[in-house]
């Protein structure tokens, strides 16, 4: 944000060692920290809810609903912590001092790139369910979606200590003066980081629902399309309803990801080095925006997870046997 010359310290007892504060006005600052205060609150608040909801009903038990709980565990946790955290980075003076800064950083890298393989994840299952049905049951089984989950996170907490290893070893070394939270990196690490971080999962992303959505189409047409019995029955048997509108709900899911991750990845592209680019805060904004657009694809396309927050507000979960109840 753009700060005067005469803008009060952040530390007036430091002088010329202090940052200057943002200059917006204290209305504006103050109508701008409750909205995006609100807006973390119902990120942690829904993705809280999606969690509770996998986890408790064992009909909601399958392969394809774990990736969805891994997503909405990233997700909770950028609007529990990280957006909070961004908030105060880029709305205010830093005074949770260098190390929690560091943690800031780690943590923006880590759950981003948890989010990006979790829904890699979720278009390799969509891709199995639509293009190879009848090897799904043996291919997505629980054990493996567990593993890959696993993996998912332990590459998102590996990758992001490589990523970050120099605020972490070092906390602090990009501030200019006390206040701030800045996170420098280099030209080539920001391109790799582009490339493995965004390129390649979107790449993967693309493709694979690309080929789901011309199985499904070609499908749709010879379910509607009649010219046999027996073509009508193999489409029936090799994909049925309910599998087509996962992959539409999904699909959606990931068209909004990729919506709140393209622009920022894009002016990356453009402008280079903008993790400490204060010009950009909104963009960072919208990319947090994403954790709390997937619960409400959920409640708008998924009859299970409006049923289940049901049976969360009124209380039914603490009955006996609430966890074995109908929802689908």
């Amino acid at each position: 944000m753009e700060i005067h010359k005469n803008a009060e310290l952040c530390f007036p007892q430091l002088f010329n060692s202090s940052c200057r504060k943002p200059t917006l006005h204290w209305s504006k600052a103050v109508l701008l920290n409750i909205v995006l205060y609100f807006i973390s609150l119902i990120t942690a608040a829904l993705n809280l809810l999606v969690i509770i909801s996998v986890s408790h009903f064992r009909q909601l038990h399958t392969p394809s609903n774990s990736i969805l709980l891994s997503l909405a565990v990233s997700d909770f946790l950028v609007g529990l912590l990280l957006m909070p955290l961004e908030i105060i980075r880029n709305t205010t003076c830093w005074v949770l001092g260098d190390l929690m800064c560091s943690f800031c950083c780690y943590l923006a890298t880590s759950l981003f790139c948890a989010t990006t393989g979790n829904i890699v994840l979720i278009s390799v299952d969509r891709y199995v369910a639509i293009c190879d049905p009848l090897h799904y049951p043996t291919r997505i089984t629980m054990a493996r979606v567990k593993l890959f989950v696993c993996l998912c996170w332990f590459y998102s907490t590996f990758y992001s200590s490589l990523y970050t290893k120099d605020i972490l070893i070092e906390p602090g070394r990009f501030n200019s003066c006390y206040g701030e939270c800045v996170f420098v990196i280099s030209d080539i690490v920001g391109i790799v980081d582009v490339v493995l971080s965004f390129i390649v999962p979107v790449s993967v992303i693309i493709v694979l629902y690309m080929r789901v959505f011309v199985v499904a189409v070609s499908q749709a047409r010879a379910m509607r399309s009649h010219v046999t019995a027996v073509t009508l029955q193999r489409s029936l048997n090799q994909t049925n309803r309910s599998e087509l509108k996962a992959a539409r709900t999904l699909g959606v899911l990931v068209v909004v990801f990729l919506t709140c991750y393209c622009p920022f990845y894009c002016y990356s592209l453009v402008k280079g080095n903008v993790v400490s680019d204060s010009s950009i805060y909104f963009l960072i904004i919208a990319f947090h925006f994403n954790s709390c657009f997937n619960p409400l694809i959920y409640s708008l396309f998924y009859p299970w997870f409006r049923n289940a927050v049901k049976l969360l507000i009124t209380l039914q979960i603490f009955k006996p046997g609430s966890s074995e109840a109908s929802i689908l």
